[in-house]
């Protein structure tokens, strides 16, 4: 297993849990087969975000575009999502974590949305780290909705359109009160981010992996992570700045 510095972990990671379809299928197994594995690594990731000291998790579990998928897969994916919530519930509040959920929650079924606010009150006054799972969501969608909520306050006088800055704009997204992800993993090959945060990644650090989700390991995220422990961040910035040997530059 790879060894990681505390110090440097990312503050936020972000995950796109791709290939539990492929995966059963590669083994000749029905697609929900692979959805059922996949859970069992998101219980896996979000342990070990958990004992890592990760402060922020969120996971791409269900986009604005998967409900074109056969029906039957999505009622499937919603009996899991159901399933996977009131199970682990009890041991978000062993560890002291609070679930968020982001995206589009007008589309998900009643009883989904039920299950959610139940898991979201109960887990509301954890101080630990923060689940986020992205339900029926789409960076496209997300970033339409906050500039017509936007649109709509400016119209009414809330806000000045002269005040609108990058900041302001943050607090209008699903995401607002939390941190952009630090680091993204992808598995399963793809090599995209597929509407996923499109104004949050502005500065992420991105990883893909050609593993499918199910069989993304303990030892696979280490290693993730030092990948990312050995990036340098600059921000726009020289490597001398960051070390504060250079002097200001415009290149």
């Amino acid at each position: 297993m790879q060894p990681l510095d505390p110090h440097k972990l990312p503050v936020h990671l972000a995950v796109i849990m791709d290939g539990n379809g492929r995966w059963a299928q590669q083994r000749m197994l029905k697609r929900i087969v692979g959805h059922q594995r996949g859970a069992e690594t998101v219980k896996m990731v979000v342990e070990q975000a958990w004992l890592l000291g990760i402060n922020y998790l969120t996971l791409f579990a269900f986009s604005s575009e998967n409900w074109s998928r056969p029906a039957l897969e999505v009622r499937a994916l919603m009996t899991l999502l159901k399933k996977y919530i009131r199970q682990e519930t009890a041991r978000m509040m062993r560890k002291n974590i609070r679930y968020n959920v982001i995206g589009n929650r007008s589309d998900l079924p009643g009883d989904v949305n039920e299950t959610l606010d139940e898991a979201i009150r109960t887990t509301s006054l954890n101080t630990g780290m923060v689940l986020t799972l992205a339900l029926s969501y789409g960076g496209r969608q997300e970033l339409s909705r906050a500039a017509a909520q936007m649109a709509r306050d400016a119209v009414s006088g809330k806000i000045a359109p002269e005040a609108i800055t990058p900041d302001l704009f943050d607090t209008y997204l699903d995401t607002g009160g939390l941190p952009d992800p630090d680091f993204l993993i992808r598995t399963s090959g793809e090599m995209r981010i597929s509407n996923f945060l499109l104004w949050q990644l502005a500065y992420t650090e991105l990883y893909f992996t050609d593993i499918n989700w199910p069989d993304f390991t303990i030892n696979e995220l280490h290693k993730a992570l030092a990948d990312f422990q050995s990036r340098e961040r600059r921000f726009g910035k020289t490597s001398d700045q960051l070390t504060d040997r250079g002097t200001l530059s415009n290149d």
